[in-house]
């Protein structure tokens, strides 16, 4: 049912570029860590490279911007090897960072999803929406968690609001005739056999003397 959208977001995640590429000028403490930063993250280490630029953001607020990409580029490769709540941390401390940044609401609610904590999940892809409401893709997640819980209505407005924009969204069209068939049957369903009262015993009578 996710199979499309999980191929995607695994994509999208594994072809971030957002690779720390520093131009670091000076001889300062932050400055001289971060470039140490940027060799580890040009050579993929990317346990050393968060590390570095943690420790040069702590120092100089300007290297956040390169540990947020540092900690997104060692959840996508967390993610890959399946490493879920290694990737979840991850991504949750750059969130700290930059809370306002949709795609790393959207890796995390992917992470989120395989970890079948859907609650969280449905979070986090609505906060995505939130920050960028044009962006389908996050729609198309969504309406699964939805769909997964038993919430038909919206998993419905999620699918009628992909295919506003995407007329031949196979997924969506997929999940629009499944949630038919759904809400048909129910519709249908006999309701509860209810339950007989039992017989109502008339109260004794004294016989008179």
């Amino acid at each position: 049912m996710i199979k499309n959208t999980s191929a995607f977001c695994v994509a999208a995640a594994l072809s971030l570029c957002v690779s720390p590429m520093i131009h670091a000028q000076g001889n300062n403490e932050s400055t001289n860590i971060a470039r140490q930063g940027s060799e580890a993250a040009k050579a993929g280490d990317w346990n050393k490279a968060v590390d570095a630029f943690r420790k040069a953001a702590e120092m100089d607020k300007k290297w956040g911007a390169n540990l947020v990409a540092a900690l997104q580029q060692r959840g996508a490769a967390n993610m890959s090897q399946q490493k879920f709540p290694e990737a979840t941390a991850d991504f949750t401390e750059a969130l700290k960072i930059n809370p306002h940044d949709a795609g790393i609401h959207e890796r995390r609610a992917y992470v989120e999803v395989k970890m079948k904590d859907y609650d969280k999940a449905l979070e986090d892809y609505s906060e995505a929406i939130k920050l960028n409401p044009k962006e389908i893709r996050y729609y198309l997640p969504r309406s699964f968690i939805y769909e997964t819980k038993g919430d038909l209505k919206n998993s419905m407005a999620d699918t009628e609001h992909i295919l506003k924009t995407d007329k031949t969204n196979a997924e969506a069209l997929a999940r629009k005739e499944r949630l038919q068939k759904i809400e048909k049957m129910q519709a249908n369903a006999p309701g509860p056999t209810p339950i007989p009262a039992p017989p109502t015993s008339a109260p004794s009578q004294k016989k008179k003397p």
